[in-house]
């Protein structure tokens, strides 16, 4: 046999021409906003590379592009195979956790047409003193004033002044009308049902006999108080509407209380209506004296828990009710604020003349309480209900991929400096410079023991957050969010002097590791308590912690950016334990443009 050679030691190694593995770099793109909106989430592990060009490994890279080639084939081909013939339908696992109504696009397509015939809210049959206060106090500001596509489509029907029986159905005289108000957030609902309820009340107001006989011995004892001398110190006689409001809006949190009354306070310097707002935030005594004030009340928003309980000891405060609006409807009606809400309902009913429901998502759950209980409620949808707008755009984090090796945290904190760098590069910001604007930032997590977490986790990092849930005071969590609903930019130089408490904001910024701070920052952390309705106007960036469950909550948190036409950001956090085909299938249908299933 032939002896084997053995190789000499001078013979260099195959690999000696390879450089040394180095440490993956930090981040493989420019970072979590790269590639917005794509049509594949690009949260999936890559195949890894071949280390030689052998045969089997040319083999190999030829079977992944052939699969790769067969994978965006099939994904081309989704489109096609809607009308379930054989084929696999889209977004398979958005339809295993559905939990929303679905709405047909020709319906959608038939309601978009509809809008067009409204430009304008001139063209609404309003009257003079409500069309001058939505110009003047209403909408204060704003350069072009024109109704979003709910306040086209719900101002006529209820209203009723509408003569298309396709958008209005015909009712009994006296019959009680239900309408449900679905639109996504941001799109204007509280106008959309304020100024309609709001002419009426001032319509019936010029018929109530009871009220034009009491002006007119109110105007008789003026006239005596003068003709005497009389100081008219003295209360003549208490409004037929004292203690007895004839409009009642429900909302879930005392922030929306607090939200909703400033717009109604905001018409009623010109329209002439008195308001009340009844919540946790307002001392009981001044609730007391407003509602029983002898000038009467016209307009009351409450919560519904703190409005059944004075209904139970004051039933006659329901007796007037004509108008009565539940504002978040799917949240009204669920196991928490449904006996509260239903026990209102019945008290209002024997009185009531108008019934409307007003929501973001139409839940399955909503869907069959309306229709057991509420057969002939007429659906006033907009084209674009349930689907993200277009104008937000979400990036994703791959958590379980260096540098971040699964802790959420530091890739939240991660993704929060790049922001407020970004914004400083982009705004030239000066260490110390007291004008330059502030970013508002919004992360949300899944439960409420994690919001303290994070935020003591970020303040660690040097970045100004705070913990946003149900276990504090209602006067700290307005306050917190106070700074976040404004409109107008935050200047840094005020940043501490609006809404927060120095004593929470720990009395100064911040600093991490090494001193360092992002000044120009502010982040609340919160649950779904501060992603329900509040209209968080200054707000341009939403971290979404963990998955949301449903799309559902996809829908209100990520609604907290981009409203009234304002684009936004989003960024999810995708762990090992996440589910990624989910938030594949969101980021896939917000790229075209579709409703979530």
């Amino acid at each position: 046999m032939q002896r084997r050679k053995i190789p000499s030691r001078m013979v260099l190694s195959d690999t000696v021409a390879r450089p040394p593995p180095t440490r993956q770099p930090r981040r493989k793109q420019a970072g979590p906003f790269t590639g917005m909106n794509r049509t594949v989430a690009n949260v999936r592990e890559k195949a890894p590379a071949a280390s030689t060009s052998s045969p089997k490994s040319l083999a190999a890279t030829a079977a992944a592009a052939t699969s790769r080639h067969e994978s965006r084939r099939a994904s081309n081909q989704r489109d096609s195979s809607r009308d379930g013939k054989g084929g696999k339908k889209p977004f398979k696992a958005l339809r295993m956790q559905q939990s929303l109504t679905s709405i047909g696009y020709g319906q959608r397509t038939q309601i978009r047409s509809r809008m067009q015939e409204v430009e304008h809210f001139d063209q609404f049959d309003l009257l003079p003193s409500v069309q001058k206060a939505v110009a003047s106090d209403a909408l204060r500001g704003l350069v072009a004033v024109k109704p979003t596509p709910i306040q086209r489509l719900a101002i006529p029907v209820l209203l009723g002044q509408t003569e298309d029986r396709r958008q209005s159905r015909q009712y009994a005289p006296g019959e009680l009308r239900e309408f449900l108000l679905a639109a996504e957030t941001g799109s204007g609902k509280t106008l959309a049902y304020l100024l309609p309820v709001i002419d009426s009340l001032k319509r019936a107001e010029a018929k109530d006999e009871e009220i034009i006989a009491y002006k007119e011995r109110l105007a008789v004892e003026k006239q005596r108080r003068i003709d005497t001398n009389s100081s008219g110190s003295g209360v003549f006689e208490p409004h037929p509407t004292t203690a007895r409001p004839r409009i009642i809006v429900l909302v879930p949190s005392a922030e929306l209380v607090s939200q909703v009354g400033a717009v109604a306070k905001a018409l009623s310097h010109e329209v002439k209506f008195r308001t009340d707002l009844l919540s946790a935030n307002v001392p009981a005594k001044a609730m007391d004296r407003n509602l029983h004030s002898p000038g009467g009340i016209d307009v009351v928003v409450s919560t519904p828990h703190l409005l059944a309980s004075i209904a139970e000891s004051e039933p006659n405060v329901l007796s007037r009710v004509t108008h009565l609006i539940i504002d978040e409807a799917d949240s009204l009606f669920d196991r928490s604020f449904s006996p509260a809400t239903t026990s209102i309902l019945e008290r209002a009913r024997p009185s009531l003349k108008q019934l409307i429901l007003c929501s973001a998502t139409i839940p399955r759950r909503l869907d069959t309480h309306l229709v057991t209980q509420f057969p002939k409620m007429q659906r006033i949808t907009t084209p674009n209900l349930h689907a993200i707008p277009r104008r937000v755009q979400l990036g994703v984090i791959d958590v379980a991929k260096e540098p971040y090796r699964n802790n959420k945290n530091l890739a939240c904190a991660d993704a929060i400096w790049s922001i407020g760098k970004d914004a400083s590069n982009h705004e030239s910001h000066i260490e110390g410079d007291e004008d330059s604007d502030v970013k508002r930032i919004m992360v949300f997590v899944n439960e409420r023991e994690k919001t303290q977490e994070v935020a003591n986790f970020l303040r660690d990092k040097g970045i100004d957050a705070l913990a946003l849930h149900r276990d504090a005071s209602e006067h700290r969590n307005t306050d917190m969010l106070s700074m976040f609903t404004m409109a107008a930019p935050l200047k840094a130089s005020t940043a501490a002097t609006v809404g927060l408490p120095v004593s929470d904001r720990g009395g100064s910024v911040p600093r991490g590791p090494g001193g360092r701070t992002l000044p120009n920052t502010k982040v609340i952390v919160a649950t779904d308590l501060a992603s329900r309705g509040i209209d968080t106007l200054g707000v341009r960036h939403v971290v979404l912690y963990d998955v949301p469950h449903t799309t559902i909550d996809f829908i209100h948190r990520l609604g907290r950016a981009g409203r009234m036409g304002r684009r936004g950001r989003g960024i999810v956090l995708v762990g090992k334990d996440d589910r990624r085909d989910v938030v594949a299938e969101v980021r896939e249908s917000m790229y075209m443009g579709q409703a979530l299933v």
